[in-house]
């Protein structure tokens, strides 16, 4: 269920996002960790290097971070421990040609200024891999920690967004809760094509349309595919009405994979248990309404992460290939506008 569009197609940014999203074609990803911790919130980061560079040997087309400050009782999860921009750093020596995303970074946490250098040098280190997922949070007990609004995180977050992309530019004024510029300072370095990709997360406490204009793509939440066809429409139009590009749509994705191959599909916590033929099924459909990417996560997979990372490779992964070559640098509507 795609919607009617006036637009051309996605613009261009850098090298992971050219490799992660065609408009025309859906790509996988996975989740880090890469493994399976089902009975507690804290991984043990076993090989978890060298399960990213298995992932990019067999074809997978990005990892992605998650930003957990700290480990809150009430959601259950770490992530992956280590700092996002930290992490990012090694595993652009580590890799080559993986696209490195964080899914997402929880912008009213961190400094403006501080983000868009951090992430810039990861762009840079990477040779243009970076793909940055931003929210504004979902886990209260975190902000009195940092001595942080709650409650104004939403503000914050546009405040954001607008000052990395004029402090990435160098040019221009701004003052908002985050500071000053006024075009005397350059920060450094500059991104491999000029900027780097942004994904609003959900809503991010911003309307529809603001998200749908002032960012690059939109990381939802797993749902039935007739259900998320209805999400990916809304937000499609949105962006029909503002932008001359289309825009990515992504997804996480819980799996546990069984053994049998034929195994039918059921529900587990945001994602599903099944065979490969079964979820090789469920991923047509998702693509057939117009997700770009799905990264799996596999904290509650019950196999062996190595089997089962070759068993998709062997029965999944050739059907969402796409392939790019790198071309022109276009920019987004609000790049060109920001």
């Amino acid at each position: 269920m795609t919607s009617s569009t006036n637009t051309t197609g996605f613009a261009a940014f850098n090298r992971g996002f050219s490799t992660t999203f065609n408009e025309n074609a859906m790509t996988l990803g996975l989740v880090v960790p890469i493994e399976s911790y089902p009975y507690g919130p804290v991984p043990t980061m076993q090989e978890h290097i060298e399960r990213v560079q298995l992932a990019e040997q067999l074809g997978f087309k990005a990892v992605w971070l998650r930003d957990v400050l700290f480990n809150v009782p009430s959601f259950g999860d770490a992530g992956q421990v280590f700092d996002p921009f930290v992490y990012l750093g090694a595993l652009s020596v580590a890799s080559k040609d993986i696209a490195l995303g964080v899914a997402s970074l929880v912008l009213p946490q961190r400094h403006a200024a501080q983000v868009a250098k951090a992430a810039a040098s990861v762009d840079v280190l990477s040779d243009g891999r970076l793909l940055l997922g931003v929210a504004s949070g979902d886990r209260p007990e975190e902000y009195p920690a940092i001595n942080r609004g709650f409650d104004d995180r939403g503000e914050r977050f546009r405040d954001s967004i607008e000052y990395i992309r004029l402090a990435l530019k160098g040019v221009g004024q701004i003052e908002n809760s985050f500071g000053k510029l006024d075009g005397s300072l350059d920060l450094l370095p500059k991104p491999t094509k000029g900027g780097f990709p942004m994904l609003i997360t959900g809503g991010s406490q911003q309307t529809p349309n603001w998200g749908a204009k002032h960012l690059d793509g939109l990381i939802t939440y797993p749902r039935s595919p007739k259900i998320q066809g209805h999400v990916i429409e809304s937000f499609r139009s949105r962006v029909s009405e503002v932008c001359r590009y289309n825009k990515p749509v992504m997804q996480p994705l819980y799996i546990d994979i069984e053994t049998q191959d034929d195994a039918p599909i059921s529900p587990i916590h945001l994602g599903v248990r099944c065979g490969v033929n079964a979820l090789l099924s469920y991923l047509k459909s998702l693509e057939a309404c117009g997700v770009n990417h799905v990264a799996f996560n596999l904290r509650f997979n019950r196999a062996n992460v190595e089997d089962t990372l070759a068993k998709l490779a062997e029965v999944v992964l050739p059907h969402f290939t796409i392939h790019t070559e790198s071309g022109q640098a276009l920019t987004s509507c609000q790049g060109a506008n920001a």
